[in-house]
Parts: structure tokens; C-alpha cells; sequence
């Protein structure tokens, strides 16, 4: 029961950093990771933590580019 909540938490965080990548690059709003805390180390696992969605962006348009039959670009 344990891993699935954890398994949950890890899915739920890594839709909130895509969706953050998502309106980082279709408007150019961007997560202010400074604001979080004075420490160095926090902001950098912020800037980590939103990377993930970068990448998971990234794998998501290489997908659609893999398979035209089904997508299409405007």
C-alpha cells in the first residue's frame, strides 16, 4: 500500500513540473525557484526538480514526431 502512495506522489510531482515546463515555453513565465528560500542548495533541487518536466516535454514532442500518422504539427 506504501509504494503505491509513493508511486502516486512521484507520477503527481513530475505532472506539476511538466505543466510547469509546458507554460514556461508557450508563454515564457517561468518558475522563480529564488523565491522559495535564501539556501543554494534548495534552489538548486528546485531547478532539478522543474528539469524533469523539461525532459519530459522533450520525450513527449520526440514521441509525437516518431509516430506523423497520428500527430500533426501546425
Amino acid at each position: 500500500m506504501a509504494l503505491g502512495k509513493v508511486v502516486h506522489w512521484g507520477i503527481d510531482l513530475v505532472l506539476v513540473s511538466t505543466a510547469l515546463a509546458g507554460i514556461r515555453r508557450s508563454t515564457g513565465w517561468r518558475f522563480n525557484s529564488e523565491s522559495i528560500s535564501d539556501s543554494k542548495s534548495v534552489q538548486e533541487y528546485t531547478d532539478k526538480y522543474l528539469f524533469i518536466g523539461e525532459k519530459a516535454i522533450n520525450y513527449a514532442a520526440w514521441q509525437m514526431k516518431a509516430f506523423p500518422k497520428y500527430f500533426t504539427k501546425d
